[in-house]
């Protein structure tokens, strides 16, 4: 168990230093090719912290424990929002960009929506087996492209702005440092993160914690410890469409890609552990986002409360099932 938890703290520090190299290097890079740092948060960022989620997803689908798979996707999705988020408003409010709530957070809502739509079996039968089969993973994926369809416009939208004349931000890095920066953090953090859940998640195996608790907490949260740090040191860095980017791409990404893809590939799978209660948590998280952020499209300490408050309520909710 000391061995467990020094090993956490290695994992921790790595994490932190890592990801402001990770940080950096994505920000350098973005401004070296003039694509948008929101842009670069939504893919590169986004995808690249949640690489420990999708391990964990194959991983857990071939163990035949659903119950962790779920858990990742589900707690992820819940824990970037009211966990990841509201500690990175706490240490550093931040603004949100118009499109962010125009259109990103609406993309996010369609797609939490369609996975809730697709899960929630049990509302329709008496057996309280919530099933996603192949079909429901591809068409997550599906999903996943209308994702794509939105940042490919965005994209072609920069490159007018762009040759229109407008001011961009003069890069820290040039773009091989940038790219090696990039590539070196990501790496450290992803090692730092697997430190941190594989020795956490064998201290609570070991003190005798159920699955579904150690999947909503221990794994969704220390698989999101890239997100948390990278979104921090993100929003102190004052990038800030790179910080909330980050959170949305995560959690497009978890539900298309790190659920979505191992079900196409692997097979349906079926959990009685997550139900209707679990589902809502997750879209209120970005109904609350949503609302939070066209709020003065400023994201404040108040309200980076009320989101971990609302983690409190769920963990609670789920500790006394």
């Amino acid at each position: 168990m000391i061995v467990n938890i020094l090993l956490s703290v290695v994992g921790f520090a790595l994490l932190i230093k890592c990801a402001d190299y990770f940080v950096g290097g994505a920000a350098s890079f973005a401004r070296n090719l003039k694509i948008p740092t929101v842009v670069v948060g939504l893919t590169i960022v986004a995808f690249g912290t949640s690489a420990p989620e999708l391990a964990i997803s194959f991983s857990s689908h071939l163990s035949g424990n659903t119950d962790i798979l779920f858990g990742n996707v589900i707690g992820s999705s819940i824990s970037n929002i009211f966990v990841i988020l509201g500690v990175a408003i706490l240490i550093v409010p931040f603004k949100i960009e118009k499109n962010v709530i125009k259109k990103e957070i609406p993309i996010l809502l369609l797609v939490t929506l369609g996975l809730s739509v697709l899960f929630l079996d049990s509302l329709f039968n008496s057996s309280g087996v919530n099933t996603l089969t192949r079909t429901d993973g591809m068409i997550l994926i599906l999903l996943f492209f209308v994702f794509i369809f939105y940042l490919i416009a965005m994209l072609l939208k920069n490159r007018k702005s762009v040759a229109a004349g407008i001011v961009e931000v003069k890069p820290k890095y040039k773009t091989p440092m940038s790219i090696v920066l990039t590539i070196l953090g990501l790496v450290g953090v992803i090692i730092g993160s697997e430190l941190v859940v594989s020795n956490l998640s064998a201290f609570a195996a070991s003190v005798g914690i159920s699955q579904k608790i150690i999947a909503v907490t221990i794994i969704s949260i220390g698989t999101s410890l890239p997100e948390l740090v990278t979104t921090v040191v993100a929003a102190k860095k004052g990038e800030n469409s790179m910080a909330i980017g980050n959170i949305i791409g995560s959690n497009i990404f978890n539900i298309c890609i790190v659920l979505g893809l191992p079900i196409v590939l692997l097979g349906g799978v079926s959990t009685s552990a997550f139900n209707i209660v679990d589902i809502g948590f997750m879209l209120l998280a970005v109904l609350l986002l949503w609302i939070f952020a066209a709020t003065n499209r400023m994201l404040k300490r108040s309200e980076g409360l009320f989101l971990i408050a609302m983690y409190v309520l769920y963990a609670v909710y789920i500790f006394m099932q």
